[in-house]
């Protein structure tokens, strides 16, 4: 089974896109084992990111590497915090004071739509790489629920649903999430690499 590289250090999204990939013959791995690999944060443009993560973990591992730059997009605060979300109100902020410090921002506004973005990168050792994007749309709720997910899963009540992301089973995220639709996108350049 071929081995290929997710450029993050993130347990959780190691889970989620391990379950979104399951059918593939790859092994998916993280970068916990691999503390050499730095990961560049281009900045503000969330298809520059994973495209750099996926690029420095193929080069530095030899291996097909997948990257992903994903960031919530709130329209009452202009599109923020976009792919800026992981560092929102600090990059040592504990997930559950992000999302209140994003709560707080949008303190008695009625228009709360939000989406979800996602752009996900396969790379090659030789360079080469395939980029596709998701996004799941909806609305931030006026206070957390739920304990699935991660991330502002909790604040995000998706399209179409009346739960939280959060609320969700795994497999239903799965259908629906930016990162679901990014990946799915990836699909048959990965099972190119694979071949």
């Amino acid at each position: 089974m071929k081995r290929v590289v997710l450029a993050t250090g993130n347990p959780d999204k190691l889970r989620e896109v391990s379950a979104l990939l399951a059918d593939l013959p790859c092994e998916l791995l993280g970068l916990d084992g691999f503390p050499e690999v730095a990961l560049p944060e281009e900045g503000d443009d969330y298809a520059a990111n994973a495209t750099a993560k996926a690029l420095a973990a193929a080069r530095a591992l030899g291996l097909p590497a997948l990257g992903d730059d994903s960031g919530i997009e709130v329209a009452a605060l202009g599109g923020a915090p976009g792919p800026r979300s992981a560092r929102f109100g600090g990059a040592q902020l504990a997930t559950e004071a992000r999302n209140a410090k994003l709560l707080a921002a949008l303190e008695g506004v009625e228009a709360r739509a939000a989406r979800f973005y996602c752009v996900a990168a396969l790379a090659r050792p030789d360079g080469g790489v395939a980029i596709a994007e998701g996004e799941c749309r909806g609305r931030i709720l006026p206070a957390p629920r739920g304990t699935g997910g991660f991330g502002y899963d909790p604040i995000f009540e998706p399209e179409g649903f009346e739960v939280s992301m959060a609320e969700l089973s795994e497999a239903e995220k799965n259908r629906l999430s930016h990162r679901a639709r990014a990946f799915a996108g990836l699909r048959d350049p990965l099972r190119a690499v694979l071949a």
